[in-house]
């Protein structure tokens, strides 16, 4: 009996370890989806953060790219304007609509 009691407790804490990780993750995501205002334009800005530290930013959206002084100095040029990055190394435009909307001269996206 102090088996199956035993195994129930384990059990128990396995599920609330879950609950708790699975509730924490999904925060994080909202405040990073509830940090946007405005729309596509190029002057969306985030909430929390009015001035956000591009050199920051940019280190570790560029910390993979095989350039990454000129992906440093192209994402710092987007950051300076939009005030946003997008989170990770790679992708997320969706998260800062103006950072994705801004290309150069020949047409191509210029933020990394």
């Amino acid at each position: 009996m102090a088996s199956s009691q035993q195994a129930l407790v384990f059990s128990s804490l396995l599920v609330l370890l879950l609950a708790f990780y699975l509730a924490e993750s999904r925060t994080v995501v909202i405040d990073s989806q509830m940090e946007m205002i405005g729309g596509n334009d190029e002057k969306s800005v985030m909430t929390n953060n009015p001035t956000i530290d591009c050199g920051g930013a940019c280190k570790v959206r560029c910390s993979r790219s095989s350039r990454p002084n000129l992906c440093k100095r192209a994402c710092g040029s987007c950051c300076a304007k939009c005030q946003c990055v997008p989170p990770g190394t790679y992708g997320n435009h969706a998260m800062c609509p103006c950072y994705a909307a801004l290309t150069t001269r020949g047409g191509k996206l210029k933020c990394p």
